[in-house]
């Protein structure tokens, strides 16, 4: 059964950086697009950032220049570097995969979604 399982959230000071993997499991990572998205409290999910099938790259503009996606296809893992991390970037983080390839901010688009895994941004 197809599976994706985030990891490497946890509590950062502000300015400091972290690197979230999102393991995938059945996936060809040659027919699907993984975006990242978050969620604070109260707030609705956004898309983050998206790798395609070719390398290609999104980003929200809110954070361009501090966050990288990346994919290690041997490994079925595909990754979000996070540099620079702010207080508004705390929620929860979930990678997601879509049969497509390019990429969507669209969270409707993706039909495979992990758990999730908390980044706390905090002093």
């Amino acid at each position: 059964q197809w599976q994706l399982v985030e990891s490497g959230g946890g509590l950062v000071q502000p300015g400091g950086s972290l690197r979230l993997s999102c393991a995938t499991s059945g996936f060809t990572l040659d027919w699907y697009a993984i975006g990242w998205f978050r969620q604070a409290p109260g707030k609705e999910r956004e898309g983050v950032s998206c790798i395609s099938r070719n390398g290609d790259q999104n980003y929200a503009d809110s954070v361009k220049g501090r966050f990288t996606p990346s994919r290690d296809k041997a490994a079925n893992t595909v990754y979000l570097q996070m540099n620079n991390l702010q207080p508004e970037d705390t929620g929860i983080y979930y990678c997601a995969a879509r049969s497509a390839a390019i990429c969507s901010d669209s969270a409707s688009t993706y039909g495979y979604w992990g758990q999730g895994t908390q980044v706390t941004v905090s002093s």
